[in-house]
């Protein structure tokens, strides 16, 4: 069978716990055993990590991360071939001063400076077993995230920013990776830049999106 390891907490106004539990009971129905911890010294335990197919990385935090071997135990599994996966702010605002952390997740939130406006969502032309059957989709009430991004991840879904920004440095007419997967070693890596709050992944896309880029992260293989 194959293991899921769920690490959440960190700032509430991201609901770590709401959104988290879609997942987890997600995973659970396609097979997997799910551990769930609610602190980040779980990493620390070798023989759990040993035996992990996948991580599902939660935790908003935006100060330096207190204890980096944190950050090297998740990449010394995914070196070693788990899988990593998350969205927004719980995997890319997590470990803020950490570039191994950013290298490994292959992005750094910025800013949201739309406000909240509507925005739309585009896949990217080639076919990946993520997003295949996936229509384009608009998303409203969320954070349009403006991060930086790593050149050398595989973008699957980008959004472009509306010329009237509301932070300084964004660049108007901006096109951004929203969704995308990398390696680091033998591991694979998924993100999902939407995930605001559990209500986000009530929008089809961003749920199946989602939950395929879990399944096709994780070691076991799920999705090809």
């Amino acid at each position: 069978m194959a293991k899921a390891l769920v690490v959440r907490g960190g700032w509430d106004g991201h609901e770590p716990v709401q959104t988290s539990e879609i997942f987890i009971t997600a995973l659970r129905e396609k097979g997997f055993e799910v551990v769930v911890s609610d602190t980040r010294d779980t990493y620390l335990d070798e023989g759990l990590m040993a035996g992990v197919d996948l991580i599902l990385h939660n935790w908003t935090s935006w100060m330096p991360p207190e204890n980096g071997a944190w950050s090297m135990a998740v990449q010394k599994a995914v070196a070693a071939g788990t899988g990593l996966g998350g969205w927004h702010g719980g995997l890319c605002d997590s470990c803020r001063g950490d570039t191994l952390w950013y290298l490994l997740t292959g992005g750094q939130f910025l800013g949201h400076p739309n406000r909240n406006a509507p925005y739309r969502v585009t896949f990217a032309d080639r076919p990946h077993p993520i997003t295949t059957g996936l229509d384009d989709f608009t998303i409203s009430g969320t954070e349009q995230y403006y991060m930086s991004v790593d050149p050398g991840n595989q973008v699957l879904a980008t959004t472009t920013f509306g010329l009237e920004l509301h932070e300084v440095g964004c660049q108007p007419g901006a096109v951004m990776p929203v969704v995308w997967t990398r390696r680091w070693g033998a591991g694979r890596v998924f993100y999902n830049s939407i995930g605001h709050t559990a209500k986000d992944f009530a929008v089809p896309q961003v749920r199946e999106l989602t939950l395929r880029g879990l399944l096709w992260a994780s070691r076991s293989l799920v999705v090809a």
